[in-house]
């Protein structure tokens, strides 16, 4: 041991003394100090014989670290507790970063031991049954020290790849939306049946125990001492309990006494048919087709990005099927509609008997979602994909028939929802085996259909009721061509058919009003947030015959450029100037100190 004494950062696990690891138990014995949060040590107060401690309040971490090293540094051997895993969300990262600062080496410095302990995702888990037999990770929804925009990537990342995930820290008396946006999110990825273990003091003497679903989860109590633990699309519940399939009945008969495999056939790659050694030894009969940026030729190409393995398999069925690369068959689309004067104005005009090429259909991507043949998509255990779309009636027209109305509230039916969104367009949830078939009648009934997530967005006013109607054109065009391509992040690009700009259009990420004479371009607005800010002015008096290839040629740099998950307004700044325009900063904003201090 050092003769500087020695930093023992234990985890004594959920709170009970039978999960208490025994290294636990002798460093909490050999310690002269301990030091911990006022909950933890009156946990751990019956193993405790005659001690010095420290105890402190909440958002005292730091300077629980800080007097841990200062007493380690005068020879003591100092306990610092963690319930669960000291190095999960615990006081170990904190100790080290301490110690970080003040130049500590671990050949001269105050020895450190991280003693580890059962962490909630396992403790909860083993009480729920065997929700994470799979891969799975956690999450803390705590924004106090993380920006809320990093855990919203993070949901969005584990929600999409299938994680089984553990929320830790889901609500406090303060922090009460963020769980709801984070179901709201998974939400756009899992079936809302999906299973879910609540499980509130995990081995303590107020334990609770829920099993409900993602979609009914946020009528049950959560709060700071419970463990949010959702399952990935094969988890079920079988009698009270969770279980996460780990995948053992891809090659085994778990009902038999005797397997079809022997234990020497069991490794082999031809077995496995779905491993990476499979797929290498697999000839390929061509070329992959290649992804496109945007939504795909196949009815799925609206279904978002809500239900991710139902869109993949619709997509490599349709490229099957058809042998034709997705941009030839979204050109294909385009010019059927324009043939039975779907399109509006130009651009029907422009796709009318044109042979596709793959150069003229790079902004067009979005609107050919009725074309293919979409296949069946289904969920887990058979069930249909949950298929998200946003639909409107028309980009500046804002007023719905009672025949579209009566075809949502029977496409909704009793299984699925609708949402109004303050983008003047309904998002329709609903699970479906067949989304070209429902694209379709949403088209008949002369719907806009769109993709929900990372998409450009095309919005517009009323045009005064259509009575100022010049900029029309335009808006349809930009619906046309830009409207649903695949963003970086979720862009808006909104126009105003006056100089009256009362749709808010300059706050938009991309926003363009038409006045006599021109339209007036501006880039980088902000709506949401304490430094929310209009968009920069970047050009005036456009003419209507430039202003569609402009925008379109800010997008393309977007895109190209841009990072995945970058807001339009913070490219613009880190790149400074785009397609010609240059990033000017925002007036600064005022600071305001809450009274709350929230």
């Amino acid at each position: 041991m050092s003769p500087l004494g020695k930093l023992l950062v234990i985890g004594f696990g959920p709170g009970d003394m039978e999960h208490i690891t025994k290294r636990a138990l002798d460093a909490l014995a050999e310690s002269e100090v301990i030091i911990g949060y006022n909950t933890y040590v009156d946990l751990i107060r019956p193993l405790l014989n005659g001690q010095e401690i420290v105890r402190t309040g909440m958002t005292e971490e730091v300077s629980r670290a800080q007097e841990a090293v200062r007493q380690a540094e005068m020879g003591k051997k100092v306990a610092v507790i963690s319930s669960g895993d000291a190095g999960v969300y615990g006081m170990a990262g904190l100790v080290y970063e301490v110690l970080m600062q003040k130049g500590w080496r671990r050949e001269d410095g105050v020895e450190v031991e991280v003693v580890p302990g059962i962490s909630a995702i396992q403790s909860c888990a083993s009480l729920l049954g065997a929700p994470v037999m799979h891969d799975a990770c956690t999450i803390s929804l705590s924004d106090h020290l993380t920006p809320w925009e990093t855990i919203v990537k993070r949901v969005e990342a584990a929600a999409s790849a299938d994680f089984v995930i553990a929320l830790y820290n889901p609500r406090s008396g303060r922090r009460t939306r963020q769980i709801v946006e984070t179901q709201s999110i998974l939400l756009r990825y899992r079936d809302p049946q999906t299973p879910v273990g609540l499980v509130k003091s995990a081995y303590r003497e107020r334990q609770q125990v829920i099993v409900t679903t993602l979609e009914d989860m946020l009528n049950h109590d959560i709060g700071m001492l419970t463990t949010v633990i959702i399952g990935n699309s094969s988890t079920t519940v079988y009698d009270g309990l969770i279980v996460t399939p780990r995948g053992y009945q891809r090659k085994y008969t778990l009902d038999a006494t005797e397997q079809a495999l022997k234990p020497h056939q069991r490794l082999r790659t031809e077995a496995e048919p779905w491993s990476l050694g499979a797929q290498e030894d697999t000839p390929q009969a061509g070329a992959a087709p290649t992804t496109p940026a945007g939504p795909s030729a196949s009815g799925a190409a609206v279904a978002t990005q809500a239900r991710p393995q139902a869109m993949a398999a619709v997509q490599a069925t349709t490229a099957v099927q058809t042998g034709a690369a997705p941009a030839s068959l979204a050109a294909e689309a385009l010019s059927r509609l324009a043939v039975g004067g779907k399109l509006p104005g130009a651009a029907n005009a422009r796709w009318s008997g044109q042979v596709p090429t793959a150069e003229s259909t790079a902004g067009t991507l979005a609107v050919a979602g009725a074309g293919a043949t979409a296949g069946m998509a289904t969920g887990g255990f058979g069930k249909p994909a949950l298929f998200e779309v946003g639909v409107s009636p028309g980009v500046g027209n804002k007023k719905f028939t009672a025949r579209q109305m009566a075809l949502l509230a029977e496409v909704a039916g009793d299984d699925g929802e609708l949402e109004y969104t303050p983008d003047h367009q309904i998002v329709l949830r609903v699970p479906c085996a067949d989304p070209e078939e429902l694209v379709g009648r949403l088209r008949d009934e002369r719907f806009i259909v769109m993709p929900i997530g990372d998409v450009f967005k095309v919005k517009a006013c009323d045009f005064c009721n259509m009575e100022k109607d010049d900029a029309v054109p335009v808006a349809e065009h930009l619906q046309v061509v830009l409207g649903g391509l695949q963003a970086p992040k979720e862009t808006s690009i909104a126009l105003n058919g006056c100089g009256m700009a009362c749709y808010g259009a300059v706050l938009e990420d991309i926003g363009i009003v038409y006045r006599k004479g021109g339209y007036d371009l501006f880039l980088g607005g902000k709506k949401f947030g304490r430094n929310a800010h209009a968009a920069q002015p970047v050009a005036e008096g456009i003419p209507g015959d430039q202003i569609t290839d402009i925008v379109e040629n800010v997008i393309a740099e977007y895109k190209e450029k841009g990072h995945p998950n970058e807001r339009f307004h913070k490219f613009f700044k880190r790149v400074g100037v785009v397609a010609g325009f240059r990033h000017e900063d925002a007036p600064a904003t005022v600071e305001v100190n809450a009274v709350c201090g929230d």
